[in-house]
């Protein structure tokens, strides 16, 4: 086996909880608007505002705009629309700049991978800006080569395309032989970057304090992840006992 030059990640939901977020935002952006004035109860606001996210993807950036079309005027009659729809945004952000961490333990295996010889990266799926900003928000952002930063919007390739992955290995100069790619989705995440030889480690999380495991525990892949981890402990583990990987 050639020998382990770079390490990937994907960030959502195998960095940090993207679900267990997610689902906090919105139902404070909820609670938000309804303070303001949108009359109507919580569960039927959140439900309608979760299938305006799955109509128009979690990339949309006018959610709550959409909300209000949706539902009858009369339940906020009398009340400037932009204010409701202004307390969703204030209140989805408040939650972010409180509650966006990464998993537990996820910086003490990044502390340990930067003392390796390891190049540290990203391949992630999303906007440019948007994925960017989770890597600073959630304070790791200083454990990775800069120059292994990879986002489909920036290269115009995205999951599940394997070129996505082919391109991150061509610009560092490995093989995908000698390049790791750690996901949670087997689909996007196990299956791609198999195709072009890479090393795959699917993590499953097991549900940890205050986390919630990921929102792919069910899907399978049509190839097999080399090692299959329930976290960033087995991650190292798996680095030192099959790939001697040291710190240096």
């Amino acid at each position: 086996m050639p020998q382990l030059k770079a390490i990937f990640f994907d960030i959502d939901d195998t960095l940090y909880s993207t679900s267990a977020f997610a689902a906090r935002a919105r139902r404070n952006s909820v609670t938000a608007m309804i303070k303001a004035g949108l009359r109507l109860p919580h569960p039927v606001v959140l439900k309608e505002l979760e299938e305006v996210i799955n109509e128009f993807s979690s990339n949309y950036e006018h959610h709550f705009d959409k909300l209000l079309l949706r539902v009858p005027r009369r339940c906020y009659e009398g009340i400037n629309p932009a204010i409701i729809i202004a307390a969703g945004v204030v209140a989805y952000h408040e939650t972010k700049f409180r509650e966006l961490t990464p998993f537990s333990d996820v910086l003490p295996a990044l502390r340990w991978l930067v003392a390796t010889d390891l190049i540290r990266g990203i391949i992630t799926a999303g906007l440019e800006v948007k994925q960017a900003e989770k890597l600073i928000r959630l304070g790791i952002y200083q454990f990775f080569s800069p120059s292994a930063i990879f986002i489909s919007d920036q290269i115009g390739i995205s999951k599940p395309n394997p070129k996505l992955y082919q391109r991150a290995c061509s610009e560092l100069n490995i093989s995908p032989a000698e390049a790791m790619y750690v996901g949670d989705n087997p689909i996007s995440d196990i299956d791609p970057p198999n195709k072009i030889g890479m090393i795959t480690v699917l993590i499953r999380r097991t549900r940890l304090p205050g986390e919630q495991a990921g929102k792919y525990q069910l899907l399978k892949s049509r190839t097999r992840p080399h090692q299959v981890i329930r976290d960033f402990k087995g991650l190292t583990a798996i680095l030192k006992k099959h790939y001697g990987v040291r710190p240096v």
